[in-house]
C-alpha cells in the first residue's frame, strides 16, 4: 500500500478556523502539487479528506486533476488522533490512497507510520509526501517521495 499525505494548500483568515477558505495562491500551488502527482507512478485511488473547508477545496482541486472520487472523513481535522487514523488505514482495502488534511494531524501521522512516534515533521501548505507501507503499523512506512509546492 502507498499513502500520499498532503496539507491542505494555503488558506485565508476567518475569525472561525473551519470557515477559512483557500487563498488564490493556495488554488495554484495545490494544482502545482497535483499535477506533479498525476506525472508520478504514486496517483491514489482514493482521497480522503477533512471536512473542513480548506481541505476540502484542496482535496477537490487535487481530484479534478486526477480524476480520483473524495471522501470526507471526520477524524482528521487539526486535532485529530492519527493512531486512531491509523488503525482505519490497517483495515482499508485500499492500495494507492491520499490523505488530506491539517497540522499537526499530517506531520503526527506521518511521523507515526515511519518512525512509530507522533512528534511530526513540518509541512509546508500543499506539501505532500509519498509513504510506501508493505505492512500498514507504526513505524512500517517508508519515505518514497515529496511533492513541493
Amino acid at each position: 500500500m502507498h499513502v500520499l499525505i498532503m496539507r491542505h494548500g494555503e488558506a485565508g483568515w476567518h475569525s472561525l478556523d473551519e470557515q477559512r477558505e483557500l487563498t488564490e495562491q493556495g488554488r495554484q500551488a495545490t494544482a502545482k502539487v497535483a499535477r506533479d502527482i498525476a506525472s508520478s507512478p504514486w496517483r491514489p485511488n482514493l482521497i480522503w479528506c477533512s471536512p473542513l473547508i480548506r481541505a476540502r477545496q484542496t482535496a477537490g482541486i487535487v481530484a479534478e486533476i486526477l480524476n480520483c472520487p473524495v471522501e470526507e472523513k471526520e477524524g482528521i481535522t487539526p486535532e485529530g488522533d492519527p493512531g486512531q487514523f491509523l488503525d482505519q488505514l490497517i483495515t482499508t482495502r485500499q492500495q494507492s490512497l491520499m490523505i488530506v488534511s491539517h497540522m499537526p494531524f499530517v506531520g503526527a501521522l506521518s511521523t507515526l507510520m515511519i518512525d512509530g512516534h507522533r512528534r511530526g515533521i513540518p509541512f509546508m501548505t500543499s506539501h505532500a509526501v509519498v509513504l510506501d507501507m508493505p505492512i500498514a503499523g507504526p513505524g512500517c512506512a517508508d519515505l518514497r517521495e515529496q511533492f513541493l509546492p
